[in-house]
């Protein structure tokens, strides 16, 4: 039999749709349907496309419920059914990371909307149970290299501090400088650009 699941390169979406699937359909027991891959949407809404090959044909699964099984046929199954067959594995599943960006308004003054995110990166490292966090700084690309690595590490270390003052809790925090690199927008050099003035909070 040539049973084959195939992401399409839809982005995030998809690929953390895939992840649910392979496991739901793995994991799968005693279901009155012959065990099925099923395409649920991801934590934030989206909804990805997975490729179902077998030998009673392809089914391309591109919404919330649709289903195929394991040799190719279609399906359509009801969120009572979804829920029934893989409540207990969607909720032993681990959260996906959470990324928030800080932006500065110039040196190391963040921005009041991004300092409000502060707590709200505290309460969601408060919901896992053994929390992961990496800071990583960004400049623009005005000034040089060496002083934007260096301005990109102490954004990083504003942040980093910021979070330790407000109680976080975290099994491991790093701290990275990329400085002008890995821009969030594309500008040449010499260029002020807010949005590339920023700091990368990542909660896993």
């Amino acid at each position: 039999m040539n049973n084959r699941l195939e992401p399409s390169p839809f982005g995030r979406g998809a690929s953390l749709t895939l992840y649910a699937c392979i496991l739901l359909s793995m994991l799968l027991g005693g279901c009155a349907t012959k065990s099925y891959v099923v395409l649920i949407p991801s934590p934030d809404g989206s909804v990805g496309e997975v490729v179902i090959k077998g030998e009673k044909g392809e089914q391309v699964l591109t919404q919330a419920g649709q289903a195929g099984t394991l040799d190719g046929r279609a399906l359509q199954i009801e969120d009572k059914q979804i829920k029934e067959d893989f409540g207990a594995t969607m909720a032993a599943l681990p959260k996906i990371p959470v990324r928030y960006l800080l932006y500065f308004k110039a040196g190391t003054t963040l921005t009041a909307e991004s300092e409000s995110l502060i707590p709200k990166i505290i309460i969601e490292a408060q919901t896992r149970p053994a929390v992961d966090i990496s800071v990583i700084g960004h400049t623009d690309t005005v000034f040089t290299d060496p002083y934007n690595m260096q301005l990109a590490l102490k954004r990083a270390s504003k942040v980093s501090e910021l979070l330790n003052e407000k109680g976080l809790k975290a099994n491991s925090l790093v701290i990275e400088s990329h400085g002008k690199r890995n821009l969030l927008i594309q500008t040449p050099d010499n260029t002020w650009e807010p949005r590339n003035r920023r700091v990368e909070v990542s909660v896993r």
